[in-house]
């Protein structure tokens, strides 16, 4: 018996990229500064004519060849895809929001300097937050903005110009990166230093708990569940105290050194302090991929099939390396704490006024969406049917559905049918006003 293959995916998958299906326009390769001197990358196709651009930017993922270029860009619109200063994988994901708001204020203010009169965002997956902490933060006025970063650190965006968008396209889009990475992570985990350490009351892949081997789906009491969920919560905010504690530790280090009399001290004690001051401590986790969700399907009713988002077997992934993180405190804190990220969807959404288009993937393993129970809409959320999934919006192993093919007719046509100055950029039927349902939730945060 070997390991069995845990990828969902078979290797060298372009997840998000429109493969051979070449957009209208040639790309230009655009190079844009931050306010505090910073460069990104970004791809423009265009045409020149056009008077509504559609953007992008993940927080890590290149997503200069979107899947949604082609179809967007032959519908009269052009589209600029940016990739911020964090570029990388979800593995060694050195992501911290508050500086990814500058390359978007840098990319937004580039874009009006080529004369666009409509920008809109594209928020897919996690663009969303990151879009949506952005346009919350466009609209407040100075001086009231983020003046540092989750983690403490001095980061002021009232010095920033920040043009705000004039739409909004949820695509796919997930709550926050703390909030997904809490809903996935496995909270029978005992020792943060041992992967293989286990609480067996509350491992969701033992037999006892209502696990079944793959792949029959399991079924979870509704008590083992509110029990999971809340100890899913309990280590992720296990994680906020060693972060802090571990942050705290090299605070307290650079301050010694700038105390009155460390020049006087032997060099050991110095150095010591210097050393630990400089020293980048980084936090480790394991078992990462533990939502019920993925084996018990009656617990988030759709077209999606067995497995998370990135295996079929996810009771064995959750041990592999793909289910493991390497963060720094501040990365932690800033994006994938459920309690300090400030990129929290629900929480930013109060300030996002604009005309907005919901677009969800039934077929989606690893994103909910935006969905009833968290936001309420004063029109319906288009659904995009048909079991597809979050990359390409194609089925597994089916690759005779073009990406987009599904809603490219009825969103790209309709929710942004007219150019003309005398009609808006997101002028369908689809247009949603949203308000969001913040129960228990922080409406300050992305303040």
């Amino acid at each position: 018996m070997s390991l069995p293959e845990l990828r969902r995916y078979p290797p060298g998958t372009d997840f998000i990229g429109f493969g051979d299906r070449v957009p209208t326009f040639a790309p230009e390769v655009v190079f844009v500064k931050a306010g505090d001197g910073v460069p990104s990358r970004s791809v423009l196709y265009t045409s020149g004519k056009e008077k509504t651009v559609v953007c992008i930017m993940h927080p890590r993922a290149d997503m200069t060849r979107h899947y949604a270029v082609p179809d967007i860009v032959a519908n009269g619109f052009a589209f600029y895809a940016q990739q911020g200063r964090f570029p990388g994988d979800d593995i060694s994901a050195g992501t911290i929001h508050e500086p990814l708001v500058a390359d978007v204020a840098a990319g937004m203010a580039f874009l009006s300097s080529r004369g666009f009169e409509h920008i809109i965002l594209l928020g897919n997956s996690g663009a969303a937050p990151l879009y949506a902490l952005y346009q919350a933060q466009a609209l407040t006025a100075v001086p009231g903005r983020l003046t540092d970063t989750a983690g403490g650190d001095r980061y002021d965006l009232n010095e920033f110009d920040m043009p705000a968008a004039e739409g909004f396209i949820f695509l796919g889009a997930h709550l926050g990166p703390g909030i997904t990475l809490r809903d996935h992570i496995d909270p029978s985990v005992i020792d943060e230093n041992d992967p293989l350490s286990r609480d067996s009351e509350l491992d969701m892949y033992d037999v006892k708990n209502g696990f079944k081997a793959p792949s029959r789906e399991s079924k979870y009491s509704p008590d083992f569940v509110a029990q999971f969920r809340a100890a899913q919560q309990v280590r992720s905010s296990r994680l906020d105290a060693i972060a802090w504690a571990l942050i705290r530790e090299q605070r307290q280090a650079a301050m010694s050194i700038e105390s009155a009399g460390f020049d006087k001290l032997d060099y050991n004690h110095q150095a010591f302090a210097l050393r630990r001051a400089a020293m980048w401590r980084l936090m480790q986790l394991h078992r990462l991929d533990a939502d019920p969700a993925s084996v018990d399907l009656s617990l988030r009713p759709s077209d999606r099939g067995y497995g998370s988002i990135m295996s079929m077997r996810p009771d064995i992934n959750n041990y592999a390396m793909a289910g493991s993180r390497l963060f720094s405190p501040e990365v932690w804190l800033s994006s994938w704490s459920a309690r300090y990220s400030r990129a929290r969807l629900l929480d930013c959404l109060p300030q996002i006024t604009v005309p907005s288009l919901i677009l969800t993937y039934t077929g989606d393993n690893a994103i909910g969406g935006l969905r009833k129970r968290n936001i309420a809409f004063d029109d319906q959320c288009l659904r995009v049917s048909g079991g597809l999934d979050l990359f390409h919006g194609t089925r597994v192993g089916n690759d005779d559905i073009p990406p987009l093919a599904k809603f490219s007719e009825q969103a790209c046509a309709d929710a942004f049918r007219g150019t003309g100055n005398d009609c808006h950029p997101l002028s369908g039927r689809h247009v949603l006003s949203l308000r969001p349902k913040l129960e228990g939730g922080n409406r300050n945060r992305c303040h």
